[in-house]
C-alpha cells in the first residue's frame, strides 16, 4: 500500500481570478469511495469561464474537472463496483449524479436532477477535495471511473475529456453518417477532437472554422482530417460554406465556440434543409442577436444542446488514444505545474504575450 499524506497541496480558488495554494486535510474513506493520487489534470475553456467568475461557482473551491490519475486508496465495495483497486490508473468522469431521479432512471444521468460536478463543489462541503487542482482527490461513491492504459504518457492520456466530448457531440448526439458533410465553429480543443472523432466515424466533408489567429490550430484540424480551414476574419463563413457545398449546405454543423453568438446565426444559414445544428458551446447567457426562428421552422432544422460527455464517449475516446496514441500528440502544447496554474489559465485565454496553448495540462508535485 502506497504511504498517502496527512495533507494534500491544493490550488484553490477563492475568488474571480483568485488561486491560491492550501494544504488541505486528506479523510479516511470509507467502503465504498476512494482517494485518487492525481497524475495530471487538463484544462479547457470551462476552467477559464470559472476563473473568471463567469460560472458563478461557489467559493472556496478547488477546481480541476479532468482528472487522470491512479488510486491510491479504495473501500472494498467501491474495488468490487468499479472493478478497479490500487495502483489502477482511472480517468474520472466530470458528473455526479443521484441514480434515482427521473433523468437517471432514462438514462440521461447527466442531466440528473441533483447533479453535481467535480471542480464545482466547494470546499466547505466535506471532505473538500473535490477537484483536480491537488496532488489527491476523493472519489464520491457515485463516480463513475475508466481504467487507462498505464504505459500511456500522461498528457495524452489526459486528453479523454475532450475527444470524449467530440465523441458525443459530433458523432453519436447527431447520429453522424458515414459520407455527411460537418461543420465545426471553433478550433479549440473541443473543436479539434470533434474533427477527429468525426473523421474516425467516416465523415465525407469536414469544415471548421476560426480566427485569424488560429492558424495553429487550423494546422492541427488538417492534420486530424479536416478537409477546410475557414478563418471568419477575412472569409464570409456561410458564403464559403455554400460554396463548398454546391449551395445545399452542411449535414451537421457543430458550435464548439466560446462566447461569440454570431456562429449561432450562421448555422442556420449552413445547415441543409432537414440537417442538424449542435449548440455546446456556452454564450454566457447572452441573447442571440439575428437568430430567425422562421429559418428553423422552413428548412425543419434539428437543433440539440449539448452538455458534458456521458460514458459512451469517454469509451470511444479511451479506446482511440489506447491504440493510437501518437495521433494526438500534436493538440497537446504546453505542461505546467500545479503551482502555475493562473499562468496555464491565462495562456489559454491568449492573455500571455507571445505564448498561447491548445491543450495543456497541469502537474502536481509527487
Amino acid at each position: 500500500m502506497p504511504t498517502i499524506p496527512r495533507t494534500s497541496f491544493a490550488m484553490v480558488q477563492t475568488g474571480v481570478r483568485t488561486l491560491v495554494p492550501q494544504d488541505i486535510a486528506i479523510p479516511a474513506i470509507d467502503a465504498d469511495s476512494a482517494l485518487l493520487e492525481v497524475e495530471v489534470c487538463g484544462i479547457c475553456g470551462s476552467d477559464y469561464e470559472q476563473y473568471e467568475g463567469v460560472l458563478k461557482t461557489p467559493v472556496p473551491v478547488i477546481p480541476g474537472h479532468e482528472p487522470l490519475g491512479r488510486i491510491a486508496a479504495i473501500g472494498d465495495r467501491a474495488a468490487q463496483r468499479w472493478g478497479v483497486d490500487v495502483g489502477d490508473r482511472v480517468a474520472v468522469e466530470t458528473m455526479l449524479s443521484c441514480r434515482h431521479c427521473q433523468p437517471c432512471l432514462h438514462g440521461s444521468y447527466h442531466l440528473c436532477d441533483h447533479r453535481r460536478i467535480y471542480s464545482y463543489i466547494p470546499l466547505t462541503d466535506a471532505p473538500g477535495l473535490w477537484g483536480a487542482y491537488a496532488q489527491y482527490m476523493y472519489l464520491h461513491p457515485n463516480s463513475v471511473v475508466h481504467r487507462v492504459d498505464p504505459e500511456l504518457p500522461p498528457e495524452i492520456a489526459v486528453m479523454f475529456n475532450p475527444l470524449g466530448a467530440g465523441f458525443r457531440w459530433a458523432v453519436e448526439m447527431p447520429a453522424l453518417a458515414p459520407g455527411e458533410t460537418v461543420v465545426i465553429l471553433g478550433p479549440g480543443q473541443r473543436g479539434l477532437a470533434s474533427v477527429l472523432a468525426c473523421r474516425e466515424a467516416g465523415a465525407g466533408t469536414i469544415i471548421i472554422t476560426g480566427l485569424e489567429a488560429d492558424s495553429d490550430k487550423f494546422a492541427v484540424a488538417r492534420l486530424f482530417g479536416a478537409d477546410h480551414c475557414i478563418d471568419v476574419d477575412n472569409q464570409n463563413a456561410v458564403e464559403r460554406v455554400k460554396a463548398l457545398t454546391n449551395g445545399r449546405g452542411a449535414d451537421l454543423v457543430v458550435d464548439v465556440s466560446a462566447y461569440a453568438t454570431q456562429p449561432v446565426v450562421d448555422a442556420l444559414r449552413m445547415v441543409r434543409p432537414g440537417g442538424r445544428i449542435v449548440l455546446a458551446g456556452v454564450k454566457g447567457f447572452k441573447p442571440v442577436d439575428g437568430f430567425v426562428s422562421d429559418l428553423v421552422v422552413m428548412k425543419e432544422i434539428r437543433i440539440m444542446g449539448a452538455i458534458g460527455v456521458t460514458s459512451t464517449g469517454y469509451r470511444q475516446a479511451i479506446r482511440l488514444i489506447e491504440r493510437d496514441r501518437e495521433r494526438l500528440r500534436p493538440m497537446h502544447t504546453h505542461d505546467f505545474k500545479l503551482e502555475d496554474a493562473e499562468l496555464a489559465i491565462r495562456t489559454l485565454a491568449r492573455q500571455v504575450d507571445g505564448d498561447a496553448s491548445i491543450h495543456s495540462c497541469l502537474i502536481p508535485p509527487h
